[in-house]
């Protein structure tokens, strides 16, 4: 549970730094609020998926090398 919980973590917070990246680097300033919206969505879609990703993939690791 420890270590789901830790590599949970990191994978959010790889989340949040994608997300931000996104908005930052990508997604430019919306002129709408619908623009605003879809782009957010997009981008939560986008972090959220790879934070997940990222944190399976290192929960199976860690639990690979059995730790």
């Amino acid at each position: 549970m420890k270590t789901a919980l830790i590599t949970g973590l990191i994978g959010g917070i790889m989340g949040f730094i994608m997300s931000f990246l996104m908005n930052w680097l990508l997604i430019p300033m919306p002129e709408t609020i619908l623009a605003n919206a879809i782009g957010n969505g997009l981008s939560g879609l986008i972090s959220g998926f790879m934070g997940g990703f990222i944190g399976l993939l290192m929960y199976q690791r860690k639990r690979a090398a059995g730790d």
